[in-house]
């Protein structure tokens, strides 16, 4: 009886130790995903500023300056970039984007160059006979996101050199609640004619007269452009953490619940045999207060 209610306490001490430390993850996964939400949120402004000087731009009608960057008659070359996670407890988060991402580019004609961000969304990419180019290591944090999207624009612009009307994608998970994501994709190149012919119509925000554009129109497109992908690859890599971390609060909770149950369980157990067991001393305590009193009066008489 006594070594069955000491291995349930300590069971139970094992479990409350883990309960504090699945609280404690929950807690860093939730913080994380806030510091993510802040990040894509103060991109708001500065994407707002492209846009109204893109729209200025395209205004203008400067088709050799746009050129490269509007669909042409296709090349065969295409850039993907799939955004994953290196650490655990993060469920099926890498299988579904690698999923989504492997039947998106299989409805692609041409083959296409495969970027991967985390080790094993890689090796899942790997399985399913993508050609894989370059491997490129989650960022830990807001600062680290910036430092990705510099080599990712490198590697694109080395796709452009090799062909002006090369493809861009993204593929990522984008968070839609506090525990929930789902797997979207985002081309980014060629532009899309819609979207420049909606940026055109942008209306300025001021009532003063539409601003002009200095020095070469051409140099001024382009870098607007690139801050553009720098922006949308940004917000895809912070929208990508705030989902891995989305999916290990969503697993967090659940092993909270599941230990909370277990430890109502155990401890309902455990007072059960304690009580039993204070039961039975004290019944042979009375039982032998009862055989004692009993030979105390047998000698009395």
């Amino acid at each position: 009886m006594v070594d069955t209610t000491v291995s349930l306490r300590q069971t139970i001490d094992r479990a409350e130790d883990l309960q504090s430390v699945v609280r404690t993850m929950k807690a860093l996964a939730a913080s994380s995903i806030g510091q993510y939400e802040k990040a894509v949120s103060a991109l708001d402004d500065y994407y707002r500023t492209v846009e109204l000087g893109l729209g200025v731009c395209f205004r203008e009608e400067t088709p050799a300056a746009a050129g490269r960057w509007r669909r042409q008659k296709g090349s065969g070359l295409i850039g993907a970039v799939v955004f994953g996670s290196d650490q655990g407890l993060v469920g099926q988060f890498n299988d579904i984007i690698a999923d989504y991402a492997v039947k998106k580019l299989a409805a692609i004609p041409n083959k296409a160059q495969v970027w991967a961000v985390g080790e094993r969304v890689h090796a899942r990419l790997e399985d399913a006979n993508l050609s894989l180019n370059e491997l490129f290591t989650v960022p830990s944090s807001v600062k680290a996101i910036t430092p990705l999207v510099g080599k990712i624009l490198v590697e694109s612009e080395k796709l452009q050199t090799q062909a002006e009307s090369a493809e861009l994608y993204l593929f990522y998970n984008q968070p839609k609640s506090r525990t929930m994501y789902e797997p979207v994709s985002q081309r980014l190149l060629p532009l899309d004619e819609v979207w420049i012919s909606e940026q055109a119509k942008l209306p300025w925000p001021t009532r003063n007269i539409l601003p002009d554009i200095m020095g070469d129109s051409t140099v001024t497109l382009r870098a607007l452009i690139r801050e553009y992908l720098f922006v949308s690859i940004f917000r895809a890599c912070a929208d990508s953490l705030a989902s891995e971390n989305a999916s290990r609060l969503a697993a967090m909770q659940r092993a909270d619940k599941n230990i909370d149950e277990l430890l109502e369980e155990l401890n309902g157990t455990y007072y059960r045999l304690r009580q039993s067991g204070i039961d039975e001393e004290l019944f042979e305590v009375i039982s032998g207060f009862e055989a004692l009193f009993q030979t105390h009066k047998n000698d009395i008489r």
